[in-house]
Order: C-alpha cells, then sequence, then structure tokens
C-alpha cells in the first residue's frame, strides 16, 4: 500500500507532500507488536525515530513497535538527493491479559546464585543472535504457523509464577503433543542452536536478515545446526517440555533485534486452520 493511499485510513498516517522524495510503501499492521515490510526509493536512507534502518537494495526495510511502544513513530526518508520527509504514524494501543501459573520448582521461579549465573550467560547468547544484522532479507512477505494447535499463551500477556509477577510474555504458545513437528515460519539462518538451557531448555533462533529473527522454545529435539540455511516449512524441531514449562508446547517468538513482536499479526488463519492446510 502507497504511503499516499493509505494517509488517514489504514495507517492513521500524518502526509508529506506528494513528490518523489516522499515515496513509501509500509505493509503491515501500525500497533504495538506490529511488523512493517517497507519500501522506499532504491538507495534512500530510512530511520525510525531517529534510528537507522538497514535498507536493501531493492529499498526493501522492516521496522517494528514494541509491547509498549508509544502513540506515534516517526519514519523519516531521505532520498539519494538528500531531501528528507518525515511521516508519523499513529500506533494502535492494546490491552494485554494477566495468565497465572502455578507449581512450577521454586528454584525456576527463585534461582539460587548459580543458576542466575548461567541463566544471565545464556540469556546473553540469545541477546548475540539477536544482535546479528545480516545485509540479505530472506524472507518474503507471508510466515507460515511453526506447529499446529491451540493457543496457550498470548503475546504481552503478563505471568505471574507461583504467585510472583514476572515480565511480559514477548511470544506464541502453541500446546501441541511432545515430538509434533517444528517447521521454519519463513526462510532463514540458524543463529543459535542450544541443548539445554535453564530456562528455554532446548532453543533455536533463526536470522532472517536485518536484524528480523523468530525463536522455538522448549523443544524436545533440535534438527538443524547453527549456520545452516533452511526454506519456509522445512523441519527444524521438536515440540517438548524443556526447561521452565509445565507441559509441552512451543513457544514461538518474533524479535526485530531487541524489539519483541507479536507472532499473530505475521500470519493469517489460527494455528489449528494450519493443521488441515499442511496435510494438503
Amino acid at each position: 500500500m502507497s504511503l499516499r493511499r493509505a494517509c488517514g485510513l489504514v495507517l492513521g498516517l500524518a502526509c508529506a507532500a506528494p513528490d518523489a522524495a516522499s515515496a513509501l510503501e509500509l505493509e503491515g499492521p501500525v500497533t504495538q507488536g506490529g511488523l512493517i515490510v517497507g519500501r522506499a526509493e532504491p538507495g534512500a536512507r530510512v530511520a525510525l525515530d531517529g534510528r537507522a534502518v538497514r535498507i536493501a537494495p531493492d529499498g526493501r526495510f522492516l521496522i517494528g513497535f514494541g509491547r509498549d511502544h508509544g502513540p506515534r513513530a516517526r519514519v523519516t526518508v531521505t532520498a539519494p538527493d538528500g531531501r528528507a520527509t518525515h511521516h508519523t504514524l499513529a500506533v494502535a494501543k492494546r490491552r494485554y491479559d494477566i495468565q497465572r501459573i502455578e507449581g512450577l520448582p521454586p528454584k525456576l521461579v527463585t534461582p539460587d546464585p548459580e543458576t542466575l549465573r548461567r541463566i544471565e550467560d545464556e540469556r546473553a547468547q540469545i541477546r548475540a543472535a539477536r544482535a546479528i544484522e545480516s545485509p540479505e532479507l530472506l524472507l518474503g512477505l507471508r510466515f507460515a504457523w511453526p506447529a499446529t494447535g491451540p493457543i496457550s499463551g498470548v503475546f504481552g500477556s503478563q505471568r505471574v509464577l507461583n504467585g510472583e509477577p514476572r515480565s511480559p510474555h514477548l511470544g506464541l504458545d502453541i500446546a501441541a503433543p511432545e515430538g509434533a513437528p517444528v517447521r521454519a515460519d519463513a526462510a532463514g539462518r540458524v543463529a543459535l542452536a542450544h541443548e539445554d538451557m535453564v530456562l528455554t531448555g532446548k532453543t533455536l533462533l533463526l536470522d532472517h536478515g536485518h536484524g528480523l529473527t523468530t525463536s522455538y522454545i522448549h523443544l524436545s529435539e533440535i534438527l538443524v545446526r547453527a549456520g545452516e540455511t533452511v526454506a519456509q516449512g522445512g523441519a527444524i524441531g521438536r515440540v517438548g517440555k524443556t526447561g521452565r514449562t509445565t507441559a509441552a508446547h512451543l513457544h514461538w517468538g518474533v524479535h526485530l533485534f531487541d524489539v519483541a513482536l507479536d507472532p499473530t499479526l505475521l500470519v493469517s488463519g489460527s494455528a489449528d486452520a494450519a493443521r488441515a492446510e499442511t496435510k494438503n
């Protein structure tokens, strides 16, 4: 959708003058947790809220809005001739659920110092994988469900573990039997494949380029290796209940660098519906 066509309608944009320098296309929901695939004039520069955004040779780029992003975002496009235009986006605010989980082992809710050190080391590994800024943008415009089954945990909800509030849930949980297949939601390269993390168990991250990664957590088995390239729909693991969890499920996460995004906004239909689609 072009910027000029979208003004005041779907995206809630404040428009710049309709000249070549303001040519901009944005596709995706402008909401907390949303991912936008944009396209500007090849050779242009793009910034979101003053921060430079990597842009592909064909003009494609990615921007995302975190769980608690404010009501406005500013996209600046600087044309190859140096002319800059500013586009203001109205970012929709969302409501989030509260989930309570009881019965977890106390050492995982309040870990001992040694376990805390290990958790921090593992978090550093995940942060390093999410900081990768591959120049090649591997994904298309469509994502696929990585597993099928009922949704048991939603993006943005806050969890209370054994009565103690924790950080918001920044992914999507898909309930599925242990051993059920997990497939790549989009083409990518394996940025991290860890067999035993304290909180997330067998943990896999795919790098899709330009800082976009997807994570697959609590797996019972990882079927790919670090550095391997996978196609959309390729088998990458199996559902499990490793790490801190009470039942078999897939935790599916999407990040643009350190900004967590809502996976449900990237796919159409339900995870249950994807089951029938996969079989056909």
